[in-house]
């Protein structure tokens, strides 16, 4: 740096700690109206070389003076006036909010020694968002920026030329905020001149603004929601933030996940259609479409959901606990959005079911037994922490078969939890409180558990969309163990695109969890980008015929068959297969007979554990003589095992998990399949859920179940039936295509019409 520059720069420093007392104020300018800065000349607060010390001076009353004299001696003001140096900013002045606003800030008469600049610019912080700033031009450097909420400073340096009045300095780009309303940008400037390093200011200048909230999903900005729109957002689909033309179209990101993708077309279209929204069998995309257009907020959604609770789940007895902070919570979500326009997350306002074995803050996690009702655990697992992160409200905690260990959904807390489809029934297990809750529309989504079918039998008796992930996609911390081998928590919703937006939120890597280090790498941007109509197009599917998977039940045969039958009809190729070895896996027990104990015990003694839990172990537990009944005895058995480490717990951890997946994937590579297909259950509920369910807990591979229609039972309301479909490890991906274009080309869910929506 050249002494000139070095000089002039230090000049600026100088004057900007001279100034402090100027009248320059430093608070943002939020706090309030009166604090905008009035800049002052030197002359205004000290005296220079060669001027009069103030207490000398003596004021001379002036002699009267004539009209002519005043309009005379304001020419003159006027003139010297317009000599000075000042700022000029200029920018739109009309705004609506997710506009792009950018400020030009330059000088007038400028002095030729100016070297260098101090720009201060004051903003309200509720009414724009602060980008970035940049040089107007290359014969500008930006050599300080200072950042504070309300407020940027900026030294600016011209070393090789002389600034031009007029011409742009700098740029400062804002986004316009939701809160609409006038409002303005301030400048203030100081001004460094060389050769001797003498300052002066520019003055002030004004920016008046005025902020419109626009109409929410009007891209074309013609004051209408029309069809212009969607071609637009199509044009920009699979488009993302860091692309450079993201400015162009962000506006269209309306569930706020950075990316335009078949959620934001489908929120955009229902915008088009002016649907009216409606609970029953709602979507996260309806739910936020209705929340951008105004129609509805996050605690009118709450409140709906409550009151169905309120309203029916006597006859369900799916939910063991609700969140008593939901609409306080949905009060901020709202709050917060009206204040900055943009969603939290992927799920912002997204009442959430949670089966009652994820550590929840705030609310006790009990696995369903009397014995911890008092568990409130000093910190969130690692997915419900993800899934508030992601904006979801969690709205209750649902019942469960006690610990996770049946497929009845029964526990000594919440009793027996019934089918919404025939209250007669149970709704499968153990995740069945949430199936219930989310098929008789008590949530918007779910989350559930799976240890040998856990996730997928409740969604088939339930008609939902259940995934069980890849061992190690989704962390396990938090979670009340029933087999750390084969456990893993999924999510459960009446769609395939909740299933799979919810997915996106819940996977990843967690630290307390080493199994999710194989998921690094392996996990798409969007598992929501397979989300394909014509996914089923070019597939090819195996099915599985065997009596062991298949079962005997002529009705769940059938609908195997029409699931198949569609599947061609949309472009897939579906061949019969025989997997090796199948027979001798099916043979192997689960391993939560044997790991229940060791797992659990673990899990007492966490750190998290509430404070006011005093068992410490399965024993303790079994000494209060609460836990169900009907377990008693196996849970007896399984306290009775010493040692975790036997030969025969080897065999199984190690040869079936090798056998098993071997034999799935040499059936898949033989045959060429994207996945294998089965039915999710062997029979309509109240049947045996059969084994098939087994393959993918014992290979760690990723299934999904998705509602394939109605198994006739006499005398009895028809029973929903999912069919499986089984993929590669951390091929996710895959299988939501595939469920996804059978969903679309089938639609086989329907809503149990024992809970229609509620008359207000």
């Amino acid at each position: 740096m050249n002494n000139k520059l070095l000089k002039s720069l230090l000049s600026v420093l100088i004057a900007a700690t001279l100034f402090t007392g100027s009248g320059v104020v430093s608070s943002p300018y939020a706090s309030a109206q009166q604090d905008s800065p009035v800049a002052q000349t030197p002359s205004d607060t000290s005296p220079q070389s060669g001027d009069t010390p103030e207490e000398s001076i003596v004021e001379i009353p002036a002699p009267d003076a004539s009209p002519e004299d005043n309009e005379s001696a304001q020419r003159i003001a006027d003139q010297l006036a317009d000599t000075s140096p000042s700022v000029v900013v200029e920018g739109q002045k009309n705004l609506r909010f997710g506009e792009k606003l950018q400020v030009s800030i330059a000088l007038k008469n400028i002095p030729d020694t100016v070297a260098a600049e101090k720009f201060v610019i004051q903003y309200n912080t509720s009414k724009l968002e602060f980008q970035e700033v940049k040089a107007a031009g290359s014969h500008i450097q930006i050599v300080g920026q200072q950042e504070a909420p309300g407020k940027i400073t900026v030294i600016t340096a011209n070393p090789n030329s002389k600034l031009v009045s007029n011409q742009p300095i700098i740029i400062v780009s804002f986004k316009a905020k939701a809160a609409a309303g006038v409002d303005n940008v301030t400048v203030s400037a100081e001004l460094g001149l060389s050769p001797d390093g003498e300052y002066g200011t520019a003055g002030s200048s004004t920016l008046d603004l005025e902020i419109e909230k626009g109409l929410i999903g009007d891209l074309n900005r013609n004051g209408k929601i029309e069809i212009g729109d969607l071609a637009k957002l199509v044009h920009y689909f699979d488009l993302t933030s860091v692309d450079p033309q993201w400015e162009r179209i962000a506006e269209g990101d309306f569930n706020a996940n950075l990316k335009i993708d078949l959620a934001d077309l489908a929120i955009l279209a229902r915008k088009l259609l002016d649907k009216p929204f409606e609970l029953i069998e709602t979507t996260v995309a309806d739910i936020h479409a209705a929340m951008q257009s105004g129609e509805l907020t996050a605690e009118k959604l709450v409140s709906m959901y409550l009151k169905r609770i309120d309203n029916y789940d006597s006859q369900l007895h799916s939910i063991l606990t609700v969140n008593s902070h939901a609409l306080d919570i949905a009060r901020e979500m709202d709050a917060e959005y009206k204040a900055t326009g943009k969603l939290r997350g992927p799920l912002h306002g997204i009442p959430v079911i949670v089966k009652d074995n994820y550590n929840t803050v705030g609310m006790p996690t009990t696995a369903g037994c009397i014995c911890l009702q008092n568990n409130f655990t000093t910190t969130d697992s690692f997915m419900i922490q993800k899934l508030k992160d992601a904006g979801a409200i969690i709205l209750a905690k649902s019942n469960l078969h006690e610990f996770a260990f049946g497929t009845t959904t029964i526990s000594s807390l919440g009793g027996q939890t019934n089918n919404p489809y025939d209250l007669s029934r149970n709704p499968g297990g153990s995740s069945g409180g949430t199936g219930a809750a989310l098929a008789a529309n008590l949530g918007a989504i779910g989350l559930g558990t799976d240890t040998g079918g856990s996730i997928r039998i409740p969604s088939s008796y339930n008609s939902l969309v259940g995934i069980r992930p890849t061992i190690g996609l989704t962390s396990r911390e938090g979670i009340i163990p029933l087999a750390l081998s084969q456990d893993v928590g999924g999510p459960m919703a009446r769609t395939v695109a909740d299933a799979a937006l919810m997915l996106d939120v819940v996977s990843g890597y967690d630290k307390n969890d080493l199994a999710t280090s194989y998921s690094i790498g392996r996990i798409p941007s969007s598992y929501t980008d397979y989300l394909d109509v014509n996914g089923l197009k070019g597939a090819r599917i195996g099915v599985i015929r065997d009596s062991s998977v298949m079962g005997t039940n002529s009705e769940v045969i059938r609908l195997t068959n029409r699931a198949i039958a569609e599947m061609e009809r949309m472009g897939a190729t579906v061949v019969d297969v025989t997997v090796p070895n199948l027979a001798k896996i099916l043979s192997y027990n689960s391993l939560s007979g044997t790991e229940f104990k060791f797992n659990l015990n673990d899990y007492l003694n966490s750190p998290s554990i509430g404070p006011d839990v005093t068992f410490k172990s399965l024993s303790d537990i079994l000494a209060t003589g609460t836990i169900l009944e009907s377990q008693r005895s196996s849970m007896v058995a399984r306290n009775s095992i010493e040692v975790l480490e036997t030969e025969a717990y080897k065999d199984i951890l190690l040869y079936r998990t090798r056998t098993t997946q071997q034999s799935l994937l040499s059936t898949m590579a033989d045959n060429k399949l994207d996945a294998l297909l089965y039915p999710s259950t062997a029979a309509p509920v109240g049947g045996s859920a059969g084994s098939a369910n087994r393959l993918s807990p014992f290979s760690g591979f990723p299934a999904i179940s998705v509602p394939a229609g109605f198994a006739s039972i006499s005398g009895r309301p028809d029973s929903p039936i999912g069919i499986e479909l089984l993929g590669k490890p951390f091929d996710e991906g895959t299988l939501i295509k595939l469920a996804y274009g059978f969903e679309q080309g089938t639609k086989y869910r329907v809503s149990p019409e024992l809970f229609p929506a509620l008359t207000n």
